[in-house]
């Protein structure tokens, strides 16, 4: 996949990107990298494929800082912006990419705490981190985005409404926003292959995947979509906060 950002046009920038340590925030932590801006790779508990990109960054010329953080840790969030502020004095991007809630072995309102909650604190303790002018990045899926009007597998449905609560909880948040001249984007993406969540759902409802797929005639796969969130942070506001990645046909508005 081709970089949609041009080499050199964020020199000068400071991105953080959450759940970068693989997959899409990955992707999108790179695409960063590659236009010049100074990248922050935030993981949970993948210390070492942080590290691994980081190290890959910095040889081919960039500058990346690895922060682990648990999201749903207020003091954990604080403690990764103090890091930030004092190794970048701010941020420019901030891309809210970090999500699950089907994991095995957490408790049940999980899902609620780390796509609802956790959101918005790392958004409200972000604020005086992020420069005039600095964008905000929202990612989820059209499974979650349209899940008041369109249903969902049964498997995904409490993680869409967590993701769903967490957009709405975010959005309350615009106004404030746009005093500060920071401007916020929701990317909304259909189920991408290759990807954790796509994994689970197939493993609790085999043929899932495959059977969205033929129903929307093809799915984004990783760098696919991680260049559309990375074009998301510096292309204009669309007029609804919303960018749609892929066909929305079969959901209902």
């Amino acid at each position: 996949m081709t970089n949609p950002l041009a080499a050199g046009t964020l020199e000068g920038k400071r991105v953080l990107v959450t759940g970068s340590s693989r997959g899409i925030g990955a992707d999108t932590v790179g695409y960063f990298a590659e236009a010049g801006a100074k990248v922050v790779i935030n993981f949970r508990n993948k210390e070492a494929r942080a590290t691994k990109l980081a190290d890959a960054i910095r040889a081919a010329g960039g500058t990346a800082l690895t922060v682990g953080a648990d999201l749903t840790d207020a003091d954990s969030v604080a403690a990764m912006f103090e890091t930030i502020r004092a190794e970048f004095g701010g941020l420019d991007i901030l891309v809210m990419n970090a999500s699950g809630g089907m994991e095995s072995g957490m408790a049940a309102d999980y899902a609620m705490q780390l796509n609802r909650d956790a959101q918005v604190n790392l958004l409200k303790t972000a604020l005086p981190v992020l420069a005039d002018g600095a964008r905000v990045v929202f990612v989820t899926s059209h499974q979650a985005h349209f899940i008041e009007t369109t249903e969902t597998m049964p498997e995904y449905e409490p993680v869409a409404r967590s993701k769903r609560a967490g957009e709405d909880a975010l959005r309350a948040l615009i106004p404030e926003l746009d005093e500060k001249g920071i401007g916020f984007v929701v990317v909304s993406g259909d189920m991408i292959e290759g990807t954790i969540t796509a994994t689970l759902l197939e493993r609790a409802n085999p043929g899932a995947i495959s059977a969205r797929k033929d129903s929307a005639g093809r799915l984004y796969n990783v760098s696919e979509f991680a260049a559309e969130i990375a074009s998301a942070a510096v292309e204009p506001v669309p007029a609804n906060n919303t960018r749609y990645v892929g066909d929305i046909s079969d959901f209902g508005a």
